[in-house]
């Protein structure tokens, strides 16, 4: 579904991809590894058009993205969940789920009713401001905003960040549903057990290169990954 060829991105004149290539087979679940500062977030900017990737090639279901902009980018299928949520605070936790489906036509009930069974807390509190949420809240109410207009690839930026181990479960039962739906994702993550555990393969970036590749079962095995950290 997904091809990265040798990926290069820059801020200003500081590189911080050097020739990433990476892929993502339909229905697969991927984790992005890595120490802070190793470009995954970055990785996630260029594959959006949030950045202008420098040179390489971005290919999903066969169309080169490289040079799309963000929004061409969407209509092709790909949401983000970014990190630290950004929510629309003043907008009830409806209006921010809505913004989510602008691009779809016609009725959207449905889609609210499919965001409503996989998170119910949403629908307990779909008329709050969502600035009024827990962060928990916060963190399903993004997934469920991303969710609203029927993506193909799901990319999510450090999900788990910040939350308590009782709603890293839940996201986490929710996001085996939609893997076990078929939807494709790519899970950047920082915590090594949570990421072996539920992704089925995974690429370490350190300092903007891939340093490995493998399925989780495999590199789980690997008496080097923790040390990979403080490189």
């Amino acid at each position: 579904m997904l091809r990265l060829s040798d990926v290069r991105a820059s801020y200003g004149t500081a590189t911080v991809l050097h020739g990433v290539a990476l892929d993502v087979a339909a229905g697969e679940t991927v984790a992005l590894l890595g120490p802070n500062g190793a470009g995954k977030s970055t990785l996630l900017a260029a594959l959006t058009g949030t950045i202008r990737a420098r040179s390489g090639s971005i290919v999903f279901e066969g169309e080169e993205l490289i040079r799309a902009p963000a929004h061409r980018i969407v209509q092709a299928g790909v949401r983000l969940v970014p990190e630290g949520r950004l929510v629309f605070s003043p907008f009830s936790v409806e209006d921010n789920l809505r913004l989510g489906a602008l691009r779809l036509q016609g009725d959207v009930r449905e889609r609210f009713e499919y965001v409503y069974r996989l998170f119910p807390r949403l629908a307990e509190r779909m008329r709050q401001p969502a600035g009024t949420l827990s962060g928990g809240e916060q963190q399903m109410l993004a997934i469920g905003r991303a969710l609203m207009s029927r993506p193909r690839l799901l990319l999510l930026d450090e999900p788990f960040l910040g939350l308590a181990p009782l709603v890293v479960q839940q996201i986490r039962s929710a996001l085996e549903d939609l893997r076990s739906s078929g939807l494709t994702l790519l899970i950047v993550e920082q915590k090594l057990d949570i990421a072996l555990q539920f992704a089925q393969r995974a690429y370490m970036l350190i300092k903007g290169r891939v340093a490995m590749g493998d399925s989780t079962a495999s590199l789980a095995r690997r008496t080097d990954l923790r040390d990979l950290y403080f490189l």
